[in-house]
């Protein structure tokens, strides 16, 4: 059965994108905890492009090599790649990371977490309206709808959520979810030319060093550096590795709806993982999320069936 044949069915594609959103969800707290461990306050927006820069480069650096030792063969560019490969970083790590933790710096982390949600349906409208690379039906825009709405439902608060809008806050929020989404749709259009594990490499690389430059440039300072501190930040480093390498992969062999659709789940794992690694336990199963997590469920499975109608076909 050739490589294709398996990466396009259903349960693959689900098992592989959920394994990919689980690590980012684990991502939500363990950079609470990596700031915490390196002692980085959250006001201090330098220190934190700085750590997310590091934190790249060496997510680069080991996609690089798990990538080498896999083709057995060292993954290098071609030159046409090198374009690519920019417009790559710029899109999924420089601009989405600096105009991330700049707006979180001037919103709440509900408002940002839920605008930051937006970047599945983003992906979908994109790739079906701009870039011509998928048809746009009515049974997608169901689904994304009653997803988005499950990530609503589990940032929502008794406190409620206000609808002001500030520029350097909400609006960096939304441009950052906006270069997400089109880092998408960018990755699988160049996954026809280059292995997408190459691209995610050498972009993070890339992306890497020069979030690393703009941290420095902002004073940002690592100070605090010990054992578990630099544990922490490998384990975050592998998150991004091995999560967007398997993106690329699944989104060479798929329409882009049908995988990033699962991207709604990132959310919601974040919130449940959030509760028990910032022992917050009693919280991860209340009604809310439970309701939040069905109703992504629904709007996947409304996506996904025009996919399994398709093959039956």
């Amino acid at each position: 059965m050739k490589v294709k044949d398996i990466l396009t069915k259903g349960w693959v594609v689900a098992f592989l994108a959920l394994i990919c959103c689980t690590l980012w969800g684990s991502a939500f707290p363990c950079i609470k905890i990596g700031y915490s461990l390196f002692h980085i306050s959250s006001s201090d927006t330098g220190t934190q492009i700085l750590f997310a820069g590091l934190r790249f480069t060496l997510a680069g650096v080991m996609a690089i090599f798990i990538g080498s030792i896999t083709q057995k063969k060292v993954l290098v560019p071609t030159k046409k790649s090198i374009g690519r490969i920019l417009g790559l970083c710029m899109f999924q790590t420089v601009i989405q990371y600096f105009f991330f933790y700049v707006g979180l710096a001037h919103t709440s982390g509900v408002k940002g977490s839920i605008i930051m949600g937006t970047n599945t349906l983003i992906a979908i409208l994109a790739a079906s309206l701009i870039y011509r690379q998928e048809e746009l039906t009515s049974q997608k825009m169901i689904g994304c709808l009653i997803g988005f709405a499950g990530v609503v439902l589990a940032n929502f608060s008794g406190s409620g959520i206000d609808f002001d809008f500030a520029l350097n806050g909400e609006g960096f929020m939304l441009i950052s979810a906006i270069s997400y989404a089109l880092s998408s749709i960018y990755l699988k259009k160049y996954s026809k030319y280059d292995n997408p594990v190459m691209l995610s490499g050498y972009q993070f690389c890339v992306g890497g060093l020069i979030l690393m430059a703009i941290g420095g440039m902002m004073g940002g300072r690592l100070q605090e550096v010990s054992a578990p501190a630099v544990g922490m930040l490998l384990y975050l480093a592998f998150v991004s590795a091995a999560a967007y390498s398997i993106w690329g992969i699944l989104l060479q062999y798929n329409p882009v709806s049908k995988v990033t659709i699962y991207g709604f789940t990132n959310p919601i794992i974040g919130v449940v993982l959030s509760a028990f690694m910032l022992h917050e336990g009693e919280q991860a199963f209340s009604l809310k999320n439970m309701i939040a997590l069905a109703l992504v469920a629904v709007g996947i499975y409304i996506v996904n069936l025009r996919y399994q109608k398709s093959k039956i076909q």
